[in-house]
């Protein structure tokens, strides 16, 4: 038996291995997991949504049986048809690009990343198709040479079969291996179970990763390179249990959103607070916010700067305050504008054109601006956009946060139409609003500071508050990370220029 053949991985050492050849197994070997099944669930769900998700949830019984009584390779095959089958390829290779890393790198082992990491020359070698883990494997951990399952296509759509020789396990790996390396032997071997006796054997050293559900996974900041962008609606990892789950949630949830949403829009905004609290949206209120300007007198329009974290920030500001206030966006759907309980103005990324309009808003009142220009899931905060420190002295910083359990509340690649929903979807959804000290005047550009330096200033106090790291990135890396494109949204005009919808 495998077990009982191959030296356990915590024996082998990591030191002096820069030289060295390291071939890895995927799952349950350089990740903590034995099963990929919560990976296909992604990109069901992703691509195909609720109901490819149910089918593959379906297949899951059938596939089992298959793997533990028959063969990996026909358990496998029947989770690759259910998953792929009519998919767009390139709607795979985009969940595998923006949002499987997410997951992966939240499982990886921590004795079998010492010792891969630790290697110059890096191969992994998996059933999974490559097209699920190349981008994930070579982009995030540094793999120089992924060998994965091949799914066939045929006019851009996978047919849910694979191409010869067909799952690589057992037999197939070593095959593979040996056909990529020639003549040549891998220094280290890992592997979990026995059909990676085939492909460890060729190694000159090879090392078992026994089970151990119990440990933990490396920390983010031991990656490569950090995760600061992600996409995709689910936040847990959809084991068959959490899959199940979310297919039952969604209906209720459905609804759940919609009554919610109509409580924020409908009611007048001092009891929309207590409404959210009804309807179990928990909104945390912290530091004090400064008094609503009075335009009789002259006074001008307080600007909240925010961090952003979905497109409900103004929303939560202005129930946090009692009363609406407009903000400014770069990028909503027009049903979002439309089911706003707050005016929302867009931006035109005309320098002289925004200038003008935003004046002209804090004219009438105070406003809200999130000067990151899109959102940031992870605990960073991207570049500030500086216009918005020319146009006025009167800054308040304002910090968000929020929590979410089974859907996220933005997205790159989908409808952002559906955004106010899958937040609202969730059972409890939580906002934290930190209304921090206004900026001193001589902290302003009244007082002779750059535009950038009081936006950078800004972007520093709001990430000490939060414990989140400053950025230099920008919109358009997050669009390009994710979506590949920069982030603007042409669309036909519907409205006039410049008209405030919201109500």
């Amino acid at each position: 038996m495998a077990k009982t053949t191959f030296t356990t991985v915590d024996k082998c050492t990591s030191i002096g291995r820069e030289q060295h050849a390291v071939v890895a197994d995927m799952d349950g070997t350089l990740l903590r997991g034995r099963s990929s099944f919560p990976y296909f669930a992604l990109v069901a769900f992703e691509v195909g949504g609720i109901l490819r998700l149910l089918f593959l949830l379906l297949a899951t019984p059938l596939a089992g049986l298959l793997y533990y009584f028959v063969t990996e390779s026909a358990g496998i095959q029947v989770l690759v048809f259910a998953t792929f089958a009519g998919m767009k390829v390139s709607d795979i290779e985009s969940v595998a690009r923006a949002v499987l890393p997410k997951f992966y790198s939240s499982d990886l082992h921590p004795e079998t990343w010492r010792v891969f990491s630790a290697c110059g020359k890096r191969c992994v070698l998996t059933a999974n198709p490559t097209i699920m883990v190349e981008a994930f494997l070579k982009d995030v951990l540094g793999a120089d040479l992924v060998l994965g399952t091949k799914i066939a296509n045929y006019k851009g759509r996978a047919t849910g079969l694979v191409c010869k020789p067909g799952i690589l396990v057992g037999k197939n790996k070593a095959d593979a291996l040996e056909k990529a390396f020639g003549e040549t032997e891998p220094d280290i071997g890992l592997g979990d179970r026995d059909t990676d006796t085939p492909f460890m054997s060729l190694c000159k050293e090879a090392f078992i990763v026994p089970p151990q559900p119990e440990v933990k996974p490396v920390t983010m900041d031991k990656l490569p390179k950090p995760i600061i962008f992600h996409d995709g609606r689910l936040v847990q990892k959809p084991t068959p249990l959490i899959a199940l789950l979310t297919i039952l949630w969604i209906p209720i949830g459905f609804l759940l959103a919609c009554l919610r949403i109509a409580a924020g829009a409908l009611l007048p905004m001092p009891l929309v607070y207590y409404a959210f609290m009804a309807l179990g949206v928990r909104v945390t209120i912290k530091g004090t916010p400064p008094p609503q300007a009075k335009k009789s007198i002259g006074q001008s329009g307080v600007l909240f700067v925010c961090s952003h974290r979905t497109l409900l920030d103004p929303i939560f500001l202005s129930t946090a305050l009692g009363r609406a206030i407009p903000a400014v966006t770069y990028s909503i759907s027009r049903l979002s504008e439309i089911i706003s309980p707050i005016k929302t103005v867009r931006l035109n990324r005309d320098r002289a054109k925004d200038a003008s309009m935003i004046n002209k808003l804090l004219e009438e009142g105070d406003l809200a601006i999130c000067p990151e220009g899109t959102t940031c899931r992870e605990p960073f905060l991207l570049r500030f956009s500086a216009l918005f420190a020319e146009l006025t002295d009167q800054l308040v910083p304002v910090a968000m946060v929020n929590r979410m359990s089974m859907f996220h509340g933005t997205t790159a690649r989908g409808w952002k139409g559906m955004d106010p929903f899958y937040f609202f979807m969730n059972p409890s959804p939580a906002y934290e609003v930190t209304f921090l000290n206004k900026l001193p005047l001589e902290l302003t550009c009244s007082a002779g500071k750059s535009s950038h330096e009081v936006a950078n200033y800004i972007q520093r106090v709001i990430a000490a508050t939060l414990s989140y790291e400053c950025t230099s990135f920008t919109r358009k890396d997050k669009y390009r990370a994710l979506a590949g494109n920069d982030g603007t949204v042409v669309e036909k005009p519907l409205l006039k220029a410049n008209k405030v919808m919201g109500s």
